[in-house]
């Protein structure tokens, strides 16, 4: 099983978090089942950004972006090179890094 770290995030994750996740389930299914509460506003469709994460290690080994996946993170807050949407990035082998952005852009919470 590969090894994913959660850098310390004051929100979601103030201690950071270490764990083991199944191969094959994504990156959001695993935070989540783990008792990191990111946010994921559109049910984990891709269709909103609150679930972006930045993959400062492992980045490669997780499965290719597609074309709404790109298209999502151009309007994600803090977007980097390496940034996925945790909702579509599915888990391999490999240990995974991953930084959660200090805010999200999340109309509903905002607005509701």
């Amino acid at each position: 099983m590969p090894k994913i770290t959660v850098l310390p995030h004051p929100e979601f994750a103030p201690g950071g978090a270490v764990f083991d996740a199944e191969q094959g389930t994504t990156l959001c299914d695993a935070l989540l089942d783990h008792g990191v509460d990111i946010e994921h506003a559109c049910g984990k469709v891709g269709a909103c950004t609150t679930c972006h994460v930045v993959v400062t290690q492992g980045f490669q080994s997780l499965n290719e972006l597609d074309e709404n996946e790109e298209d999502m993170l151009d309007r994600a807050w803090g977007v980097q090179p390496n940034s996925r949407l945790s909702c579509q990035a599915i888990v391999a082998d490999e240990e995974v890094v991953v930084e959660l952005p200090r805010y999200t852009i999340n109309h509903a919470r905002e607005n509701g």
